[in-house]
């Protein structure tokens, strides 16, 4: 049902997403999805879900291959967000688009989200206890930077860069890792 819901994100968007047209692609009778799924709304967030364990791993495994190094476990951490939604654009519409899940009705999902956002918030306090970032509170300067990660990751997916912006989009996010660092170095 996971793959079938993310089948139809990606060709048709997340407003055609119905349990019954989840069912056909699936080839499920209709009323196979309210064995798993009460709703719309809980398939969505099943499939948001499996998108943010999966991209929190990608996330651990490109800070693990950094080593001892913060900051490049911090840019790391953030090419990874921007790898996820461009090579899973349905999942990532599905976790942050219109049609999200409300992640307080989904303690699964709302856990997940919170374990990939820690991600950030731990880096950010590694690099703070390294003397790279400046004092304050971890969780409000890790908004800050996923915030332009998020930005530049959505606007990507969205193909609002095309021809505006020079340079891949591995040269993009290192940009964006650096001048996000900048503003987070100590004063």
């Amino acid at each position: 049902m996971l793959d079938a819901a993310l089948g139809l994100v990606e060709e048709e968007g997340a407003g055609a997403l119905t349990l019954r047209a989840a069912a056909r692609r699936a080839g499920v009778s209709q009323a196979a999805p309210y064995r798993h799924f009460a709703s719309k709304e809980a398939l969505l967030a099943a499939v948001a879900e499996e998108g943010f364990r999966t991209m929190g791993q990608a996330m651990r495994e490109a800070s693990a291959a950094e080593g001892d190094d913060p900051l490049a476990r911090f840019r790391a951490l953030g090419l990874a967000y921007v790898d996820f939604a461009t090579t899973h654009p349905a999942h990532f519409q599905v976790m942050f688009g219109r049609a999200a899940a409300d992640r307080s009705a989904y303690p699964s999902l709302q856990q997940a989200a919170g374990e990939t956002f820690d991600l950030l918030v731990s880096a950010i306090a590694d690099c703070q206890r390294a003397g790279l970032v400046r004092p304050g509170d971890p969780a409000e300067l890790a908004l800050a930077a996923w915030s332009a990660t998020h930005g530049l990751a959505s606007l990507w997916v969205d193909g609002q860069l095309t021809g505006r912006a020079g340079g891949t989009l591995g040269e993009l996010g290192a940009a964006l890792a650096a001048n996000t660092f900048l503003g987070l170095a100590p004063r």
